[in-house]
């Protein structure tokens, strides 16, 4: 009996202290929310990496924040014992494009924002911050990639890497050195450019592959950490 009433008493407290069905509508909220970020950084985001392997957490992240939130918020201990475990605790992400980390953080401060009750603030800057991003910072035709690294491996010693810079120059907008390596087999060169429009790589190389026929070439986004 006595049991049955330390347990009562035990809910009654917790009761006391935290409010169940706002708690849960937040939480409803949060995870929406978090939904529609996920949605939003799948159809809308330039990151070349795996938009589903981040987009997958982002719910279980904002959900896991807000819990924490609403635990910590109730007790001043139990705030200095979180701090206490994330100073050792190590996170390592890989995170390869700074894209990833913004959506991570908005993940996270929705997280936040609904465990600590802030409801009509965290929807509204939330939604007008997505509004942004969809209507102007995921813009394909602003954010549609103009540069590439161009990186080119050749064996003949009469060719000079003048006359390679002027070859492609012929082909592009723009054209920028960043690396020039000369060896005792092979020289390799590290381009940045900005095509024309009616730049074909394929002509590139061929104007390339006739002052050399053994010359190696290979274009990929500058954006890309490869």
């Amino acid at each position: 009996m006595n049991d049955i009433v330390n347990l009562a008493d035990i809910f009654q407290n917790e009761h006391s202290q935290l409010d169940l069905f706002p708690i849960l509508f937040n939480f409803i909220i949060c995870i929406m929310m978090a939904f529609i970020i996920r949605a939003l950084y799948i159809r809308r985001s330039y990151s070349l990496t795996g938009k589903h392997h981040i987009a997958s957490i982002l719910p279980v992240l904002s959900a896991v924040i807000f819990s924490v939130i609403v635990v910590v918020k109730s007790s001043l201990a139990l705030s200095l014992g979180l701090v206490g475990a994330l100073s050792i605790v190590r996170f390592r992400t890989p995170i390869k494009e700074p894209e990833e980390l913004v959506y991570l953080f908005m993940a996270i401060s929705i997280g936040l924002g609904y465990g600590a009750g802030h409801t009509l603030i965290t929807t509204s800057l939330t939604l007008l911050t997505l509004t942004v991003i969809y209507f102007w910072l995921s813009n394909r035709d602003i954010i549609e990639t103009t540069e590439y690294n161009f990186v080119i491996h050749w064996s003949d010693e009469t060719l000079s890497f003048e006359r390679i810079a002027e070859t492609v120059a012929q082909s592009v907008d723009s054209l920028k050195l960043v690396r020039l390596d000369y060896k005792t087999d092979n020289n390799t060169a590290v381009l940045i450019l900005v095509p024309t429009k009616e730049t074909n790589f394929d002509i590139i190389t061929s104007n390339l592959k006739e002052k050399d026929a053994s010359l190696t070439a290979s274009f990929y986004e500058a954006k890309t950490n490869w």
